[in-house]
């Protein structure tokens, strides 16, 4: 009896073991932005979607999970040969997306790797129609080639490629070096071409400045010689009419030119004082004044006698 008791207890233990493993492979739950593809026999069924879901165990297999989010994946540098036959290395940044589980599962065995190998080809195609300065100045224009041709190839896989990005574009260490002389170079021309336009720029504005300050102070010397001639002018016109004004006789003119005259010879350059022929005429009226009030006390001369008219 202990014995049948032993042996139920064991079935009823291996019992309890097959249920839990059918219940463990028959539920099933699939994440969110995750996608299961379900094989019958070997053979295609269906794709699970996210969420739990019931297999028949040992009938249903599950494959591995897909990722449906957009992936990123870096390749490494790849050597390319440009137009010029110089060998760039290329880093490649892709970004693409499962859209069809189905297809990403069957249609190709390994799709990150043909991805890779399809970018690597498709690479050195558009780049080994450009020369280096082209491939390092047309980034815009390859990844838009890239693009084209690898959404167009790998549509039948199920996978849909959004963005290509060249990470890096390294030229040899000469070509480096090469291409920074020039650069150098090239600044420092632009730089020296820069101070000359400076230099000229100074040098006219400095120019019209001493141009336009010549011709203010030349009008300023005018306005101020023109004023200062008016100013004289109206002087010697109130100086001739308070002169007119007075009636001065021919005494008193007589004697303020000889108070003139001591100022003519004032100066340290006056070395020679040349006396004018006036100061005779001056002297000579000065003179016939006094002597006239001289003469009035004296007795007038006889006067000679007159010839006769018939000169005998």
């Amino acid at each position: 009896m202990k014995s049948d008791g032993f042996g139920l207890t064991i079935v009823l233990v291996v019992l309890a073991i097959f249920v839990i493993v059918v219940l463990l492979r028959s539920v099933r739950i699939v994440p969110q932005a995750r996608a299961g593809i379900v094989e019958r026999l070997g053979k295609y069924n269906r794709t699970l979607n996210p969420g739990l879901t019931i297999l028949i165990p040992f009938v249903d297999r599950l494959l591995p999970l897909l990722d449906l989010r957009e992936q990123v994946v870096s390749f490494p540098p790849q050597p390319v040969i440009t137009e010029d036959n110089l060998v760039v290395s290329i880093d490649t940044v892709i970004y693409f997306q499962i859209t069809e589980p189905r297809a990403a599962t069957y249609e190709i065995a390994n799709y990150i790797q043909a991805v890779e190998q399809l970018t690597t080809t498709t690479l050195r195609n558009v780049v080994g129609g450009l020369n280096l300065e082209e491939a390092l100045t047309s980034r815009d224009q390859i990844n838009g080639q890239l693009r084209g041709v690898l959404d167009e190839a790998t549509g039948k896989w199920g996978i849909r490629v959004s963005r290509v990005e060249l990470k890096a574009i390294d030229p040899p260490i000469s070509i480096q070096d090469s291409m920074e002389k020039q650069m150098r170079a090239d600044r420092d021309r632009r730089a020296a071409i820069l101070t000359a336009e400076g230099v000229k720029q100074s040098s006219i504005l400095t120019a019209e400045g001493a141009r336009q300050s010549s011709i203010l102070k030349a009008e300023g010397d005018a306005q101020a010689s023109i004023l200062r001639a008016d100013g004289e002018a109206q002087a010697i016109q109130k100086v001739f009419d308070a002169i007119h004004a007075g009636k001065p006789d021919q005494e008193l003119l007589a004697y303020q030119y000889l108070q003139t005259l001591p100022k003519l010879a004032e100066g340290t350059s006056n070395t020679l004082w040349v006396i004018p022929s006036e100061l005779t005429e001056a002297l000579k009226g000065i003179g016939g004044a006094l002597g006239g009030s001289g003469a009035s006390s004296k007795p007038a001369a006889p006067e000679a006698p007159s010839a006769p008219e018939n000169g005998l």
